[in-house]
């Protein structure tokens, strides 16, 4: 099997499907400042030098450091760089995730992202909805996304997306603007959206795994692991090449806060995986 396309249309942008999550440029836990800024900055600044064009962040990642992070790092930015920010969450002073999915929640949040990143209009937002955490759950998301429709005609928002949602969640959003992508849980590992991702795709809307390494609990699968040392990768390098393979509509946005990670993660998008060697992917989720 040959390599994947490696470049996706994207809120009218052709961006490379390999992107980069600021998450992990905060502190521990995603709270607080980073304990090497230099660093920081001097990943991101790697990641737009390697050919990366799409960016995922939220002003709710430190809060407010990680965007600050970034503006500091890139601002002015490159025409061709897509900054995705995402509403709906805040930080409590112990760093817990509060849902914030009021209008209102979501008008202070665009204009925190907007102040932080130093953009006259945001180029996507993402509704991040609370669910289960990390799992959609059903539920009417028609106020949020009309609230988000309102800033959409205002000129703040260009265009809107949607984070941790079911099938119906993204029908009923369609019914009140046009969504140009969803970022759900998704990884070699964790499938349950693997019919969305063909419905999205058969749309022509991007799906965004978050958290396509496994996120706070790393993918570990000795299938994986025996399978990176005879194909002489990196395990994760495998798991992210899968995704590229999986359906040409997902964008990836793997986080790092090391440039050596950050070329690793590159890499991957170079590796045509046999037939053979996906087949022994697909087969991992089984363990």
């Amino acid at each position: 099997m040959s390599a994947p396309t490696l470049t996706y249309p994207f809120a009218g942008r052709t961006v490379n499907r390999m992107g980069y999550g600021a998450m992990q440029l905060a502190g521990p836990g995603v709270f607080g400042p980073p304990k090497d800024r230099p660093a920081a900055l001097a990943v991101l600044r790697e990641a737009v030098a390697s050919g990366v064009n799409h960016i995922d962040t939220s002003d709710f990642y430190g809060p407010h450091v990680t965007n600050q992070i970034i503006r500091e790092a890139l601002h002015p930015y490159p025409d061709d760089l897509l900054i995705v920010t995402k509403v709906g969450a805040v930080r409590g002073d112990d760093g817990a995730w509060l849902a914030a999915q009021e209008p209102g929640d979501l008008r202070r949040a665009v204009h925190d992202n907007l102040r932080n990143l130093g953009l006259d209009a945001l180029d996507v937002v993402n509704l991040r909805v609370m669910g289960n955490i990390h799992e959609p759950a059903e539920g009417s998301i028609a106020r949020q996304v009309e609230a988000l429709a309102r800033l959409q005609q205002e000129g703040l928002v260009r265009h809107v997306g949607l984070s941790n949602v079911t099938s119906a969640q993204v029908a009923e959003a369609q019914r009140i603007t046009q969504i140009v992508c969803v970022q759900n849980q998704y990884n070699l590992v964790q499938r349950a959206d693997d019919a969305l991702v063909d419905e999205l795709a058969g749309q022509g809307i991007a799906f965004v795994p978050f958290f396509p390494l496994g996120g706070f609990t790393p993918i570990q699968s000795s299938g994986l692991s025996a399978l990176a040392a005879r194909v002489q990768a990196a395990p994760m390098q495998l798991a992210l090449a899968w995704l590229l393979h999986r359906s040409p509509n997902l964008l990836l946005i793997p986080g790092t806060s090391s440039i050596a990670h950050l070329r690793e993660n590159i890499q991957a998008a170079q590796w045509a995986l046999s037939d053979a060697v996906l087949a022994e992917l697909n087969a991992i989720a089984a363990e």
